[in-house]
């Protein structure tokens, strides 16, 4: 770049050039000078117009400078700094190098917003979709009722039991998206404590037992032993993770199929992996499951009556204990989960 005393000396010998020429024209016309007037008044005309150029030069760009500056690093430059970098001539240099980084981040910025904003569209749709299926289904059952079903004796009962599915259906959505609200806004506290893994998962199995056998699914657990796995965590909501995963696993699982659930000592950490070989997942489904309402399979989701918000709590969980949860899956061979839990 030209510095401020490179344009200003271009423009002083552009005056001097001018000045010289009028003054050979008064020569030629007769004008009486010295040669020492002639000196003087040249050096006199040629430092006065460089320190002016160079003055104003560095004020103007400055003032357009100063306001991209701050607008980049969010503070006022020392005018002192500024001035010295513009009279340099390294500041445009330096400009360029902060506005390409700059650039960058703003870029990124508004394609993270965009995305945020179609997150948030589709997450809007798919609460009212989610919502509007038990409300529909539990107004329908009512009027109904209502229109004389109340006199039949086989349609009102079995009209009320499927209106109370309906709306224990309403009720865990309702508890899900509350759930993922306090762990996001950062409200639920987590309960961390010494436990024993292999009693948690054992009470899982226990608890899922019934629901498996309807399936002919068999849960094998590989880390049933007399020996205790103690690790520090939240027991109820680890239990809540566990229990999510194994009935995931039962519910795309396979008839006649199986659920394997393992734990590896990784030094600090104890690893728990949950295995099915059930239906599996798509790979292009893979970096969305963890989203909220994101259903690789809709109708096959809604039949089994999930709220499409369990693999999210199970993902805000793990995140809120400093761990991580990782999927490994192929369609037609079945799906692991595997997560990281402190040792005790």
């Amino acid at each position: 770049m030209k510095t401020a005393k490179t344009y200003a000396l271009f423009i002083t010998l552009l005056v001097v050039g001018f000045v010289v020429t009028a003054l050979l024209v008064n020569e030629l016309a007769g004008f009486s000078r010295t040669f020492m007037g002639y000196v003087i008044l040249g050096v006199a005309v040629a430092g006065g117009t460089f320190l002016t150029v160079r003055l104003f030069f560095i004020r103007y760009v400055a003032g357009e400078i100063d306001p991209l500056s701050k607008k980049i690093h969010s503070y006022t430059t020392s005018q002192k700094r500024l001035r010295s970098k513009i009279d340099k001539g390294d500041v445009v240099t330096d400009l360029n190098q902060e506005v390409t980084p700059w650039d960058d981040n703003q870029s990124e910025e508004i394609k993270k917003l965009r995305q945020l904003e179609k997150y948030r569209k589709d997450f809007l749709g798919n609460v009212s979709h989610e919502l509007k299926t038990p409300i529909f289904n539990i107004q329908g059952y009512i009027l109904t009722l209502l229109d004389g079903g109340m006199e039949d004796v086989n349609i009102n009962k079995l009209y009320l039991k499927r209106a109370e599915k309906s709306t224990n259906r309403l009720i865990n959505i309702v508890d899900d998206l509350d759930s993922i609200a306090r762990l996001e806004s950062g409200e639920f506290k987590l309960r961390k404590e010494p436990f024993n893994l292999v009693k948690v998962v054992e009470e899982v199995i226990e608890y899922l037992e019934m629901q498996a056998k309807e399936k002919n699914i068999k849960i094998v657990f590989d880390g049933k032993t007399n020996k205790a796995i103690k690790v520090v965590a939240d027991k109820k909501r680890i239990m809540e993770v566990i229990g999510n995963l194994v009935n995931n696993s039962i519910k795309y699982g396979k008839e006649g199929g199986k659920t394997t659930i393992g734990f590896m000592d990784n030094g600090e950490n104890i690893l728990i992996d949950i295995t099915d070989n059930g239906i599996g997942i798509e790979e292009n489904n893979l970096p969305r499951i963890f989203e909220r309402f994101y259903r690789v399979d809709k109708s096959r989701s809604r039949e089994s009556g999930g709220t499409g918000l369990g693999l999210s709590i199970v993902k805000h969980i793990i995140q809120a204990h400093n761990q991580t949860i990782t999927v490994r899956s192929k369609a037609g061979q079945g799906t692991t989960f595997i997560f990281s839990l402190d040792k005790a």
